[in-house]
């Protein structure tokens, strides 16, 4: 259906009838700027043809004013109602994008990719299963910063995570300050549920909140820790002399301390050696974390101003054409 939202607006239709009508004329300065001799035998009453109004004229202005006003009280299309869920839960993913993530250890659609490359396809897709919550992103390396703050709008945050890079934050990792930062943002953030799902390949190497500390400071602050591990166990590498060999590229994963984080906030961890894994999780967490909440309904709403806005000009245009077209003749 159509609305208008400013209906009060249409009260000022007779605003240009008023103002003719009681609004004084200039005053006539005297004189005309043109004699014209033959003007003078001409009788009484007799004036050149179109110094009145043209008639066509008056009733573009008049439709060029109905126009405006239309526009002005800023008609709506209203959609049919839809139903949103709302949990009311504010979730932080923590991503880390330190150097390790760029290691070519794990698989995506069958050929060899990053870690950061597969988190972000993985998360993305979380994301965009959380209706309902308010969704916030912290990227963390050397140091931790907020990329995306907790909103509903869940397509910009999933557009931050495919922006992320290596190395954006430091190519060290500090898993304590980006716990830190979590616990501050929340405590400015709407009330509800707080989580934070964080994600990191290596060990605590910056930063000036120990991990564990910052833990203790999520507690207190009910703030719920998921963490994920994730790298897989085994690699194959160049050696020396072309000699390739095994390694385990997940040596450096501090497993313990993301235990005692998640066991210190009532979360749990998890760990992600391949891509199935890591969906395998965040397929874990949504069953951990349900959707389900009170739902609240809305109606899309699109504007049509700029479609009498439009005409109006298009009117107004025809008019001013009009207005510089020659006279010929006489009344």
């Amino acid at each position: 259906m159509i609305q208008l939202a400013w209906p009060w607006l249409l009260l000022s239709l007779p605003l240009p009838w008023l103002l003719r009508r009681w609004w004084p004329p200039a005053p006539d300065r005297g004189g005309s700027a043109l004699f014209a001799p033959f003007a003078i035998g001409l009788p009484a009453g007799a004036t050149p043809r179109g110094t009145r109004p043209l008639r066509w004229r008056q009733w573009l202005a008049v439709l060029a004013w109905l126009c405006l006003l239309l526009a002005g009280a800023r008609p709506q299309w209203l959609g049919d109602p839809v139903s949103l869920p709302q949990s009311g839960r504010n979730l932080l993913l923590a991503i880390d994008v330190s150097g390790s993530m760029e290691t070519p250890d794990l698989t995506l659609d069958g050929s060899q990719a990053t870690r950061l490359d597969v988190v972000r396809q993985v998360a993305g897709e979380f994301i965009e299963r959380r209706a309902g919550d308010r969704v916030g992103l912290i990227l963390f390396g050397t140091q931790a910063y907020l990329q995306a703050p907790l909103t509903f709008d869940h397509i910009t945050v999933h557009h931050f995570l495919d922006e992320a890079v290596i190395g954006v934050a430091g190519r060290e990792t500090a898993i304590g300050d980006a716990i830190g930062l979590a616990v501050k943002r929340l405590r400015t953030a709407p009330g509800g549920e707080a989580v934070l799902v964080l994600l990191t390949d290596g060990q605590n190497t910056a930063g000036a909140v120990p991990p564990r500390q910052a833990a203790q400071l999520a507690a207190q602050s009910g703030l719920r820790i998921y963490t994920i591990g994730i790298g897989a166990d085994q690699m194959r590498v160049q050696g020396p002399f072309g000699i390739r060999q095994t390694i385990n590229p997940s040596a450096d994963l501090d497993e313990d301390t993301l235990q005692a984080i998640a066991e210190a906030t009532g979360g749990r961890y998890f760990r992600a050696r391949d891509l199935a894994d890591l969906e395998a999780v965040y397929a874990r967490l949504d069953e951990l974390e349900p959707i389900e909440g009170s739902s609240h309904v809305v109606r899309p709403v699109s504007a049509l101003y700029s479609w009498p806005l439009g005409v109006a000009l298009l009117l107004s245009l025809l008019l001013a054409v009009g207005a510089l077209l020659p006279r010929k003749g006489f009344a």
